[in-house]
């Protein structure tokens, strides 16, 4: 996927994550203001993490310096110490789920262990006209996929207290 389409899923993610962590209340003017002011404290975040792995075109080696599980792990273990920065990890696991769906070329998720690019059969070019598509497809399938997680298994918004605590014991 290509810079564009990153931004793109960032924004709507921000967007998205915004109303799911506001929904569900009252709807009234409390209300719409409290989106509006979470889908501007996501989206700072979710747009870093968004862009963040493509570093690695600066250095080392593009899609697996900054594209593997061991860069996730530690980005989502940043609520310990950056309360700030909660939602990073967000960004950084859609990117590599636009990477994995959205292109044919795969990626070294264990680098440094191996070199080896895992992939999917399919997938756009970043020059596609379909590319967009893909990316809010994409993007649709991870806001459902997050808004269950949030609902039924642990609110996202409480994924700090909760690393800290599984980490720190």
């Amino acid at each position: 996927m290509n810079k564009e389409g990153h931004v793109l899923n960032a924004a709507l993610l921000s967007i998205g994550l915004g109303i799911v962590l506001v929904w569900p209340t009252t709807p009234g003017v409390d209300t719409a203001l409290e989106t509006v002011e979470m889908i501007a404290k996501l989206s700072v975040p979710v747009v870093l993490g968004a862009l963040f792995p493509d570093v690695d075109t600066a250095f080392g080696k593009h899609r697996k310096t900054l594209h593997n599980l061991f860069v996730l792990g530690i980005v989502a273990g940043y609520p310990i110490v950056f309360d700030n920065l909660q939602f990073v990890w967000i960004g950084i696991a859609t990117h590599y789920l636009l990477d994995l769906v959205g292109s044919r070329r795969g990626l070294a998720l264990l680098y440094p262990l191996t070199s080896q690019e895992w992939g999917l059969p399919f997938g756009v070019t970043t020059s596609s006209d379909y590319a967009n598509a893909v990316t809010v497809l994409v993007t649709g399938f991870e806001l459902a996929l997050l808004g269950v997680f949030h609902v039924y298994v642990m609110p996202l918004d409480s994924t700090a207290g909760t690393m800290s605590a599984v980490f720190l014991g």
